[in-house]
């Protein structure tokens, strides 16, 4: 149970402008400036995320560093010429780092090979909170967070480590001038240093994110196409979908028929997620409305994918049946099709990918016609 008297003086040298200021504000002569606080945090005997909260000047930091000090995350040294990757313990695999990446969040393997000080902010904070977590055992105590990235960034970005703090069983204590992010961590204990106020108990439940989904335009995979996994293309004649999060577009997924000589097929195609908005399941939740409207109109609809995080989603959700397990794909290829560049890239890069089918609730058919339009009906007519 954590508890302190601290007091923090500071000689007062009694220039000429000093007392120049304590004549203009009556301000008593002093040799020593004093700050004092009282602290007191019955801390609960279980709990992962605590939060220490005030604005500046409130002693925050000075409280932290009094009480938790040598578990304060004062920042790390970044290779300069390798990418983010290999900055993590030598001890992690490769396998580990990047689930722990995706799970804060930052789920863009293109990124993951950059160097740190080319990241943009947003990135820079999920990757460093991932390697405080990868570098962690007991405590992490984290100061100024979220005070460098855009709002969005930090309230999704809490929720994702908040996520995974709690799936590692880690104790993980922000402290931050913000109060925007306190619904979004759902914190086990709130402390209030201007108030010496303490709050146990996880009281706080993060806010519902409501998404408007639209049927969009294939250029605006422009906003979407660096972020992909795999790569920048899309084919002729996508369907294609984007989420809005407060009028922002967020997500992107395009589907494309996939030929079957029994039945007619859409396949997902196209599935991103922008870095800032990634680690609270807004891809896959627009993926499962999109095959869900598909679905609504009497389509199969799969998706193969090579994504860990999308792979380890789909085995856990109800929605989605695996009908191929993780492995690579044997193609009789033609030599005509052997000369085409692209498909000799595929061949050297094989991935292991898994294939799955939508086999959720359909949505409902009149409102599945109004979202896919004529394009899709008229495929409906002809195949009827």
């Amino acid at each position: 149970m954590p508890s302190a008297c601290i007091v923090r003086d500071t000689p007062v040298i009694r220039t000429s402008r000093v007392m120049q200021m304590e004549s203009i504000f009556d301000c008593p002569p002093s040799e020593k400036s004093r700050l004092e606080w009282k602290v007191d945090l019955p801390l609960p005997e279980t709990w992962n995320i605590g939060v220490i909260v005030g604005p500046s000047g409130s002693g925050k930091t000075t409280i932290a560093r009094e009480l938790f000090g040598e578990y304060i995350v004062d920042g790390f040294d970044w290779d300069e010429d390798k990418s983010i990757l290999d900055s993590f313990p030598k001890e992690m695999g490769i396998g580990q780092i990047c689930e722990l990446l995706s799970s804060v969040g930052f789920s863009s393997p293109p990124s993951w090979l950059r160097l740190y000080r080319v990241l943009s902010n947003g990135e820079k904070f999920r990757v460093y909170i991932a390697r405080v977590l990868a570098e962690s055992r007991e405590l992490a105590v984290v100061d100024e967070f979220t005070s460098v990235v855009d709002r969005n960034v930090a309230r999704i970005g809490s929720a994702a480590i908040s996520k995974t703090v709690r799936k590692l069983n880690k104790r993980f204590i922000a402290i931050s001038c913000h109060y925007d992010i306190l619904e979004w961590l759902e914190p086990d204990w709130i402390y209030y240093p201007a108030t010496n106020e303490f709050h146990s108990g996880r009281y706080l439940r993060r806010p519902e994110i409501r998404l408007e989904i639209w049927r969009v335009h294939r250029s605006a995979w422009e906003i979407f196409r660096r972020h992909h996994y795999l790569n920048t293309s899309l084919k002729a004649g996508s369907i294609c979908f984007a989420a809005f999060w407060n009028d922002v577009p967020v997500a992107f997924t395009a589907a494309i028929p996939h030929p079957h000589s029994m039945e007619f097929i859409y396949r997902e195609h196209r599935t991103v997620c922008l870095p800032d908005f990634q680690g609270v399941g807004i891809g896959n939740a627009l993926s499962d409305f999109v095959a869900s409207v598909f679905a609504g109109l009497g389509y199969r609809y799969v998706s193969t994918t090579a994504h860990p995080a999308m792979i380890r989603s789909r085995l856990k959700s109800p929605n989605w049946m695996m009908t191929r397990k993780p492995g690579t794909v044997d193609r009789r290829i033609s030599a005509s099709a052997k000369r085409r560049s692209w498909l000799i890239e595929s061949l050297r890069n094989q991935r292991m990918t898994a294939t799955f089918r939508y086999v959720g609730k359909p949505y409902p058919r009149e409102q599945a016609r109004e979202m896919l339009g004529d394009m899709v009906e008229k495929r409906i007519r002809k195949n009827s």
